[in-house]
């Protein structure tokens, strides 16, 4: 995998404001996928295809990642860049809507599965991503400390953002207690869950 063209496509996407995966956080998810080599992975929100490209380097010998997005302007990017990275054998970019596009997935199939979508929409998504999970399957959720207005009081978070921060915590709250989950928040990045499939 060309490191260099790897570098560009996270260059152009800053330049851009298009949010990508922090360097923290890719380096804890990093760590552990080369720990449990997956076989499957499944992202929801692929932007223009940057985490997915990192995270193929990890995948176990003819494995294989699924990765949902339905912004047509970052679909073709993020095709063009898989494409510059050699990664269009491995990865495999479903367009459209996630909450349309899981229920057509196989259940108990992903080994790994990372959210970083539309953060309103994680409640929403998570009973899909629990039946696509196998047990012992991990599952990390990007953002959820919303760079650390979820800690403060919800009158001080700007009127336009209470809604999203009002989701967020009861998501947190829902994986915290899930009782098919076993979930930690890591405070890396803009916060992560790491959440273990019972």
């Amino acid at each position: 995998m060309n490191k260099q063209e790897i570098e560009n496509i996270k260059q152009k996407a800053l330049e851009e404001h298009i949010p990508i995966i922090m360097d923290d956080t890719l380096d804890v998810i990093a760590k552990y996928l080369k720990e449990i080599e997956p076989k499957r992975i499944l992202e929801i929100g692929t932007a223009v295809g940057y985490s997915a490209i990192c995270f193929s380097e990890f995948l176990e010998h003819n494995g294989r990642i699924d990765t949902i997005e339905r912004d047509n302007e970052r679909v073709n990017e993020a095709k063009e860049n898989i494409k510059k990275a050699g990664r269009e054998n491995v990865i495999k970019l479903l367009e459209g809507d996630a909450m349309e596009i899981m229920p057509t997935l196989e259940r108990d199939q992903f080994d790994f599965v990372f959210m970083d979508a539309a953060k309103a929409q994680y409640i929403h998504f998570l009973p899909e991503v629990l039946r696509l999970m196998k047990k012992d399957g991990v599952l990390i959720t990007d953002n959820v400390l919303q760079e650390g207005d979820l800690i403060q009081s919800k009158y001080v978070v700007r009127r336009r953002d209470r809604t999203i921060h009002k989701r967020m915590r009861e998501y947190l709250e829902v994986v915290k207690n899930h009782p098919q989950l076993e979930t930690s928040i890591v405070p890396i990045g803009d916060g992560i869950t790491m959440s273990v499939k019972k």
